[in-house]
């Protein structure tokens, strides 16, 4: 590694890559309680109120330690290796998030964890939430069949959202519902809640109580799996159906729930942000004929490759597992069943990745 000055700023030089580092980007990073709250670690100033002429006036790399001093009278150490991680964009992006592993049906061993109690701060819990960013979702196992307990569970993490649906939601045959969940016919692959302002629940939870049906078999998609297919091989469907803007509603009695979005959302960078596919509630604006026989072609497309073979898993809950997915990137199913046949209880809730983003970048700091 080497520093070096030039127009005011530094340059340093590692791995191949140089980075120009402002005085004033160095200035407010600069650690030590003066600046920086020892509980808290918030700011204890302004940093707008740094003098935009700043200057360094003298810089000295001395093993992993970088001494700056400022034309202002300030002075301070950074630890070279915590300045080499604000300068990694990507990693800096995702922190102790891991890469995601895009699968399909082919997907032999699924993710799975084995509950314990108070695991919330524990390793497992790590290992947990690890493979969760992973996979997209997560089966624990051997999970206590009372009712709510889910809520305790999830509550541990982060607090549960509560929808109109209310904080927890029983998923079983109940008569004049006002949701097809609760009818025992077959699910196709869907994401929940793409009407909701500003955006969809992140995470999904469903603890199987009960499941004493022969049908009623769990289906999941990775629906990132599927874009990355479409990009690859079908690039004008794939354009299609990240630049169409579709509405969604949901209505019942008490209330109407609305939102916009594409089927498949990207971020500024290009990578994957978040899927929708929920054909019951969705409507296509009225575009120009041509776009829309794209488009439409596009969606037929999307929906023969969601229901393939090639990326479904399907496979059935035992009671005592909670299978807990990321609403935003997979897909989720079911197949019929027939409720004479028994008893098949799902008890479900949701949670936002703030809550799962920070436990796991917390417990990274003990276990990584």
């Amino acid at each position: 590694m080497e520093v070096q000055f030039q127009n005011n700023s530094l340059l340093v030089s590692h791995q191949n890559k140089t980075f120009q580092l402002h005085p004033i980007w160095l200035r407010e990073r600069l650690p030590g309680e003066d600046f920086f709250d020892i509980d808290t670690n918030q700011r204890l100033y302004e940093p707008s109120s740094i003098n935009l002429d700043l200057q360094i006036s003298h810089a000295e790399l001395l093993d992993a330690l970088l001494k700056v001093e400022f034309n202002d009278g300030i002075k301070g150490t950074f630890n070279i290796d915590e300045l080499l991680r604000e300068m990694d964009s990507d990693k800096n992006k995702r922190g102790p998030l891991p890469e995601r592993i895009l699968w399909n049906s082919e997907l032999q061993n699924f993710p799975e964890a084995q509950f314990e109690e108070e695991m919330v701060e524990k390793e497992s819990m790590y290992h947990l939430l690890m493979n969760f960013y992973k996979y997209g979702f997560v089966i624990i196992k051997n999970v206590p069949t009372e009712d709510k307990y889910l809520l305790k569970f999830v509550s541990s993490i982060g607090p549960v959202k509560v929808t109109n649906f209310g904080e927890y939601f029983d998923v079983k045959s109940k008569p004049n519902p006002n949701d097809l969940a609760y009818k025992p016919i077959a699910l196709p692959p869907h994401t929940d809640n793409p009407y909701r302002k500003p955006a969809a629940p992140g995470i999904q939870f469903l603890h199987c109580l009960k499941n004493e049906v022969s049908g009623g078999f769990s289906t999941l998609v990775d629906g990132f799996a599927v874009a990355e297919y479409l990009r690859n091989k079908h690039t004008e469907a794939f354009e299609s159906l990240t630049t169409t803007n579709l509405r969604y509603q949901f209505q019942d009695k008490d209330i109407v729930l609305e939102n916009w979005g594409e089927l498949i959302e990207l971020d500024k960078e290009g990578d994957y942000k978040q899927v929708r596919y929920s054909t019951r509630v969705d409507y296509v604006p009225p575009l120009e004929p041509e776009k829309l026989k794209n488009f439409y072609q596009a969606r037929k497309l999307l929906s023969e490759l969601y229901c393939s073979a090639e990326f479904e898993l399907k496979f059935k809950l035992q009671p005592g597992d909670i299978m807990m997915f990321d609403n935003h990137r997979l897909l989720h199913g079911r197949t019929a069943y027939d409720a004479n046949e028994g008893m098949r209880h799902l008890q479900g809730c949701y949670l936002e990745f703030d809550a799962t983003d920070g436990k796991l970048r917390h417990l990274a700091r003990k276990f990584q």
